[in-house]
């Protein structure tokens, strides 16, 4: 559905007609545009818009079918933009995303959102009290959408950061390490962080594109060449949240190196124990059973001080054995 329509002439917001061509065509001569967004269209709602604003059918298809990678498309009339906001939420301690398709045209800019993870209402209000951003058109909508997109990435990426430091000291306790519900944890995480990078890693290129940065020098249609600077702010905050993914990639992997070896360690902890018990029992057993074989030719069952002498010898082995297995740190 159609959740907002407002011209902008001037960096300020007017009242419009109704009909969405009208509205273009008063944009287009006035020199003001038009700014639309939309929450999860049908293929019905969607037709009308496509047919004003000429939209491209692939970029359309791809806008009300959603899971998309963020990427940057160039048509011959408009230019198509997908991101994927990110929402961390503390109660279960995830991650998930949302997406916004954006098409831009000479006069126009039409936001297709996707689940709940989009900062467009924040935005709107934000560019509204900022008339002389906004009076740099299309351009400025694009650019402002991207910039809180980023930055709630870096608010994310923080939460994260302070997730996986609670994990790290969940598994280098004592005793908490040995839960068995702590690599499912990690796992989890890793899981979390995987889908952040989803999310943060395929945006650098069309942000780079947008900046004119590295080998993406020229210049894209529909995107004032003065908007340069500030698409390259954004990429380096980008940089800097792919950075910190990238971390908390490698770290929730060594941590999880150390937690199965803990695990491992712990395992033949206890088979020492184990073995060293088994062999303690084992002496008494193996002379017991010597004693207990019906042989009619055995010494020793006829002596007055044989039974009392075997109880000392097993004694004194046993003594031997533990403090042998203790000294060794068996036990």
């Amino acid at each position: 559905m159609i959740v907002d329509c407002a011209i902008y002439r001037d960096g300020r917001r007017t009242d419009g007609p109704e009909d969405l061509s009208d509205a273009l065509g008063e944009a287009r001569t006035a020199g003001a545009f038009v700014w639309i967004g939309l929450h999860e269209p049908t293929e019905e709602e969607f037709d009308l818009v496509t047919e004003e604003f000429g939209l491209h059918p692939l970029a359309v298809e791809d806008a009300l079918k959603a899971h998309q990678r963020p990427k940057l498309e160039v048509y011959e009339d408009s230019l198509f933009a997908v991101l994927k906001p990110v929402v961390y939420e503390p109660e279960s301690d995830a991650v998930s995303t949302g997406e916004l398709m954006i098409f831009l045209g000479d006069a126009f800019v039409v936001v297709v959102r996707h689940g709940e993870g989009a900062p467009l209402k924040a935005v709107r209000q934000r560019l509204e009290h900022e008339p002389e951003l906004l009076g740099n058109g299309p351009t400025a909508v694009l650019y402002a959408i991207a910039d809180a997109a980023v930055d709630h990435y870096l608010e994310v990426a923080v939460e994260l950061q302070n997730d996986l430091e609670e994990l790290e000291a969940e598994v280098f306790s004592p005793d908490g390490g040995g839960s068995r519900h702590t690599a499912s944890r990690i796992y989890t995480f890793k899981r979390q962080v995987l889908e952040f990078r989803r999310a943060t890693g395929p945006l650098a290129p069309p942000l780079a594109r947008l900046a004119g940065t590295g080998a993406f020098g020229a210049g894209v249609p529909f995107v004032d060449d003065r908007a340069r600077p500030f698409f390259r702010d954004v990429s380096d905050h980008l940089t800097r949240v792919n950075e910190s993914v990238e971390g908390l990639d490698r770290l929730v992997s060594d941590i999880l190196s150390a937690h199965l070896a803990q695990t491992g360690v712990r395992q033949n902890d206890d088979m020492r124990k184990i073995s060293a018990w088994a062999a303690m029992a084992a002496v008494p057993t193996m002379l017991a059973g010597v004693y207990g074989m019906n042989f009619d030719h055995m010494p020793e069952l006829h002596w007055e001080g044989g039974y009392p002498a075997v109880i000392v010898v097993m004694a004194a082995l046993e003594v031997l054995l533990f403090r042998l297995f203790k000294r060794r740190g068996w036990l």
